[in-house]
């Protein structure tokens, strides 16, 4: 054919011109790019791709000439209509139509792009580096039986020159990933680590809270009480006394459900959250709300990720309660459209503002979240809506 002749003629300059493109690229994609049109001075094509083993098994493309699945996401070795070339089974592939050749469409196969772009000439040749299959550089055309094994030649010409060249810019972007990874985990588990410490911190204040609220209240009731009835003075009769001891009883019921869900054990989640969300809200003429779509799915997690996610919302309550001025305060319990279980609390307040009275608490909840690996969105926004979803769906 002409241009395979003409291609002869130009080669060496083309060449060179690639490599001096290649020369200052600095990821695949750009320097894929860069080169496209000499590429197509050598064979025409209608797409063009580089296929190279990313992870074990699995393979990545990148694209010119039309976009397609193959470089959206990553595919299977096994999937690959090019597994013959990646697994050594062959040093070449070419058909006049692969829309009718087994070897591209088979059963699993990852074909919709030769089929949806009518890709029939293709040529496909290994790209190695000491002699090691790294990947493939494919060419297809719409016009049937356009290449031969001159073409196949050509291209296979051109992998030699592009394989080292796209080999190290495929180690170094994998390096830069796994860099970042690192970093991302670094990073967590800093924040972790910072977390589990400032909850440590607050756990130990409310400890501290707590055994304030026995010796101020509790303990002071009590001590008036043994005066009152081992002292000199007129013993309180059954009726006075029985009262006074009751008012005890209830005072440490409130120290003890604030310290310990117990509501949560013995009447379930929406529950506990509707006694806490009356008693945050107290005499007020706040209207409240408590909407469980998941017929009881907290109640069916572990003991530690339900009492996470009751704190949390405890909190949020307690926020919006205090701080936000709201007129209305809903809790909703559902799924999202991944059917992760959410649990949002609304209010209609003034929103977060510059946050500083609720920064503390908002650093508790997402400390929380981030210990049972869920996501925490915050949204200012008429209102403020606290949303807290576990971070895989559960039953």
């Amino acid at each position: 054919m002409t241009f395979i002749a003409d291609a002869v003629l130009r080669g060496p300059d083309v060449h060179l011109r690639i490599s001096e493109h290649l020369a200052g690229e600095v990821d695949i994609r750009s320097a894929l790019s860069a080169v496209a049109t000499e590429i197509s001075e050598i064979i025409p094509y209608t797409h063009a791709d580089i296929c190279l083993h990313d992870s074990p098994g699995w393979v990545v493309s990148y694209e010119v000439g039309i976009r397609t699945r193959w470089s959206r996401k990553r595919t299977r070795v096994q999937y690959s209509p090019v597994r013959d070339l990646l697994t050594g089974r062959t040093d070449l592939m070419l058909t006049g139509n692969a829309m009718r050749d087994p070897r591209y469409i088979y059963p699993g196969a990852a074909c919709e792009p030769i089929i949806n772009h009518q890709m029939r000439s293709r040529v496909n040749v290994p790209m190695k580096v000491m002699g090691r299959v790294i990947g493939t550089l494919n060419f297809s055309h719409s016009i049937e039986s356009l290449y031969d094994h001159g073409t196949a030649a050509e291209a296979q010409h051109l992998a030699n020159v592009l394989a080292p060249y796209f080999h190290a810019l495929h180690a170094s972007e994998k390096a830069q990933q796994a860099t970042k990874v690192r970093a991302m985990a670094q990073a967590r588990e800093e924040g972790l680590r910072q977390g589990a410490l400032e909850l440590t911190q607050a756990l130990e204040a409310e400890r501290q809270r707590v055994g304030m609220d026995l010796h101020d209240q509790t303990l002071a009731d009590l001590t008036r009480l043994l005066r009152e009835v081992s002292g000199d003075g007129p013993v309180p009769g059954r009726a006075a006394l029985a009262r006074k001891i009751d008012d005890c009883i209830v005072d440490l019921r409130r120290i003890i459900d604030t310290a310990v869900p117990t509501l949560l054990d013995l009447f379930g989640f929406a529950h506990a959250v509707r006694v806490h969300l009356e008693r945050a809200v107290g005499v007020s003429s706040v209207a409240i709300d408590v909407d469980d779509d998941t017929d009881g799915a907290p109640d069916a997690l572990d003991r530690t990720t339900r009492t996470a996610l009751f704190r949390i919302a405890q909190e949020a309550i307690n926020n919006a309660a205090r701080h936000s001025g709201a007129t209305r305060i809903g809790v909703g319990i559902g799924r999202d459209v991944g059917q992760r279980l959410c649990i949002t609390i609304n209010d209609n307040g003034c929103g977060l503002g510059d946050g500083t009275t609720r920064r503390s608490g908002l650093m508790h909840m997402r400390t929380r979240a981030d210990l049972i690996g869920a996501e925490l969105d915050i949204v200012d926004d008429g209102g403020t809506c606290v949303a807290v979803t576990l971070a895989e769906a559960r039953t």
